[in-house]
């Protein structure tokens, strides 16, 4: 056992009893991350089968997957899994599959339900859609300027994520998260720098609101009361004129009402990544960060802390979690109830197993050397499109070492981040053109 880690496993061992009924057997949670290993007809394949299982093994108490879109026309990326409409036989073993993997060892998985609204690359979708004809403020045309959706298609929108939920449900998942965060539909929705609508659906916060909590009622109401349905909240955009602070800690007070049962703070968008530690296009616009959260490993912690003066439900903090230490520290405060692991569980599935029998302190430093070049050329360029490719690289790096672990191979800690780079836009493309060829 490593010596520092000796004091920290107790907590981190207990388990958590949810408002549904459902039991997490310790405190850890794989959050969600986009896996990209969807076939080009947007099903599970055994690539998941294989990760999850891993992952399931790897000792988490709760596995989160990655987005599951709720509309196949809007992706995060070309291989996103979809629940939308009547679903395959095939599909279905595809689900059950990943839902029995996901499950082994006493392990509870969640299936996150997303729509990509105006994050939907060029790639997937030339015009994507969103609250507003708001496009991305991003270098590089990889995304369309987006139609605004009818009040209709909207409410359509609803439909789907309690469809979606339901399938989760038949094919063997615990729970669902509802995807709230990141800049995606829902949390764009938040947005009034991306919502500028003035119908129902946008305008004041509750408006704005509207969609998060439709969506949370008909996963609810499509399930039942013995299933999970759990939430993942931006605790701010970080940009001017975005979802604030004081906004959010009012929409959690309105999903209070809601029987949530794990409510999960995040934050930032693809214009101002925070969620991965990457520097945005703009100066970060924070009113409420401390020095002290600068300091402590988890972004997100001093948000969802002031959060629970108001949640009622179960609270968890995903981002930036290293060590046995900062993970017990965070739970003995009493202001989180859960801690979301992703990044070191790409690297070592074990991770959560081995933090627990104090066999490991803190995940090494990987992240050093993980940029296109020096100088000019590095993360904190001053030229926003290198800056751009910078993030882009980061993000390849990690999807290149899941796909290593669906396969059944080992993380390779010495890939470089121009080499990731390469990888990932090959992959993408490729992706990108078997989905467009699969809907001809």
């Amino acid at each position: 056992m490593h010596p520092d880690s000796a004091d920290h496993q107790d907590i981190l061992a207990r388990d958590l009893v949810l408002p549904c009924g459902g039991r997490l057997k310790n405190r850890l949670c794989k959050s969600a991350m986009t896996e990209g290993l969807a076939d080009a007809a947007n099903r599970a394949t055994g690539r998941h089968v294989t990760l999850y299982r891993r992952w399931a093994a790897g000792g988490a108490g709760l596995l989160i997957t990655g987005n599951v879109q709720v509309d196949r026309r809007y992706l995060e990326r070309a291989g996103n899994i979809v629940i939308d409409g009547e679903q395959s036989a095939r599909q279905i073993q595809g689900l059950e599959a990943l839902a029995a993997a996901g499950s082994e060892d006493g392990t509870q998985i969640w299936m996150q339900l997303s729509h990509a609204g105006r994050q939907t690359p060029k790639l997937v979708a030339s015009e994507p859609v969103g609250p507003s004809e708001i496009p991305l403020a991003l270098p590089g045309g990889r995304f369309g300027r987006p139609r605004a959706l009818t009040d209709d298609e909207i409410t359509r929108v609803v439909t789907r994520f309690g469809e979606a939920a339901a399938v989760a449900r038949d094919c063997g998942f615990h729970g669902v998260q509802v995807h709230g965060a990141h800049g995606y539909l829902l949390s764009e929705f938040l947005s009034p720098r991306v919502n500028q609508r003035s119908d129902r659906w946008g305008g004041i916060l509750e408006n704005r609101a509207r969609l998060l909590l439709e969506c949370v009622r008909s996963a609810r109401a499509s399930t039942g009361t013995d299933f999970a349905v759990g939430v993942k909240l931006n605790s701010a955009d970080f940009q001017q004129g975005g979802f604030s602070f004081d906004e959010c800690l009012a929409v959690i007070e309105l999903l209070n009402q809601e029987g949530v049962d794990l409510l999960e703070i995040s934050g930032g968008t693809y214009e101002q990544p925070r969620l991965l530690g990457i520097d945005g296009l703009e100066p970060v616009f924070e009113e409420k960060v401390r020095e002290s959260t600068r300091a402590r490993e988890a972004y997100f912690f001093e948000y969802a802390a002031a959060a629970r003066s108001v949640a009622s439900m179960p609270l968890m903090v995903t981002g930036g979690f290293r060590s046995a230490r900062g993970m017990s520290e965070a739970l003995s405060s009493g202001q989180v109830d859960m801690i979301g692991l992703g990044r070191p569980l790409c690297l070592d599935p074990d991770f959560p197993a081995r933090i627990l029998s104090g066999e490991l302190a803190v995940a090494p430093d990987v992240e050093r050397g993980l940029r296109i070049g020096p100088g000019i050329l590095g993360p904190h360029s001053p030229i926003r499109l290198i800056k751009t490719i910078n993030g882009f690289a980061k993000i390849g790096w990690y999807y290149e070492q899941i796909y290593r672990l669906a396969d059944g191979l080992e993380a390779d800690l010495g890939m470089s981040g121009f080499k990731a780079l390469m990888a990932y836009e090959k992959t993408e493309k490729a992706k990108s053109r078997a989905l467009q060829a699969n809907r001809q």
